[in-house]
């Protein structure tokens, strides 16, 4: 398996302490940088309002496989959790697009370390993407 790295983040996290839970409770502005060789894929971005980013988490413990959630209280296998820290830590954030200007789009609501590498970015479909028919528990 390979990945391509097709991007980094600059935010104002620069380290685990001082990122939010979830993206979404974030009021800072980040900056997705796309490397020149794949601004053609941004075609159409911006049109759209939300992005889906996908990240690698360069600085996640690879090495955990149970975690608590900052929500919760009992510990559980990393696959049932948001944890940052697990064996591949690809990470997955919906964000608001406030500008594009170029290569670089600027998001608000993304929970990345700075520097973290930009695995890719996907449209955010409400009606696709959020369905109440999927219950995070049964």
């Amino acid at each position: 398996m390979f990945l391509k790295k097709i991007g980094v983040i600059h935010s104002v996290f620069e380290n685990k302490d001082n990122v939010p839970s979830q993206g979404k409770y974030s009021d800072e502005k980040s900056i997705i940088e796309i490397f020149p060789e794949y601004t053609d894929a941004l075609d159409g971005v911006e049109l759209l309002k939300s992005i889906i980013v996908l990240y690698w988490g360069d600085r996640a413990d690879r090495t955990v496989l149970k975690s608590t959630p900052p929500f919760g209280t009992l510990e559980k296998g990393v696959f049932s959790t948001r944890s940052p820290n697990r064996p591949n830590p690809i990470a997955i954030c919906v964000c608001k697009i406030l500008s594009i200007e170029g290569n670089k789009i600027t998001v608000l609501g993304l929970d990345a370390l700075n520097g973290s590498p930009v695995l890719d970015i996907k449209v955010f479909i409400p009606r696709i993407d959020t369905d109440e028919d999927y219950k995070t528990t049964k």
